[in-house]
């Protein structure tokens, strides 16, 4: 795996993306809900947005989610990213507010609905799960391990093989239960 914090360049990305629509950062931060502080670290590349994040950043751009994860975008109707070339975005002790790494599985594509994902979730008390809400709906599959995934008011504990609908705009959060749990998440945004 690449280190993708070098490679994609999140911060940079998300920087010339607000210039190019002359925006500022208070009318970014304006138009995404996020804190002007908080966009500030994600450009400079001090922290990792987690995904919710991210698709807020993009929707208030006007660009899919998968643009931040293009290294050379592809226009076909079908796209193949081989094992070898994924890559992990949120790695290293900046992220470790979020819990979980994620790998985008499907960056290449452009103008897609949805962004499948694998995610790796930390072990960590309930009290350091960090919610996020967003538009859409999202679909997880419990690949390896248990988690805990809470909903609004509602948790529930998911094992090795339970899958889970939900709309993402609610607050939810998760965290692995016992050890790490791996997932396969797929998220819907309508455009």
């Amino acid at each position: 795996m690449k280190d993708a914090l070098a490679s994609l360049d999140l911060g940079n990305q998300v920087r010339k993306l607000r210039n190019k629509r002359d925006l500022t950062l208070q009318d970014l931060a304006n138009l995404t809900g996020l804190s002007k502080p908080n966009l500030s670290q994600i450009e400079n590349n001090l922290v990792t947005p987690p995904i919710a994040t991210l698709l807020k950043i993009a929707t208030a751009l006007g660009v899919p989610i998968g643009h931040f994860f293009q290294e050379s975008p592809q226009k076909s109707n079908m796209i193949v990213t081989r094992k070898e070339d994924r890559y992990g975005v949120a790695k290293g002790p900046h992220i470790s507010h979020i819990g979980y790494q994620y790998e985008p599985l499907a960056y290449p594509k452009i103008d897609k609905s949805m962004e499948p994902f694998i995610v790796h979730m930390e072990e960590r008390e309930s009290t350091d799960i960090v919610y996020n809400n967003h538009r859409g709906e999202e679909f997880l599959y419990v690949l390896e391990g248990r988690l805990e995934f809470c909903y609004g008011e509602e948790t529930v504990v998911l094992e090795e093989g339970d899958s889970l609908y939900f709309d993402s705009v609610l607050p939810h959060g998760y965290r692995g239960v016992g050890g790490p749990a791996k997932t396969l998440v797929v998220i819907y945004r309508p455009l």
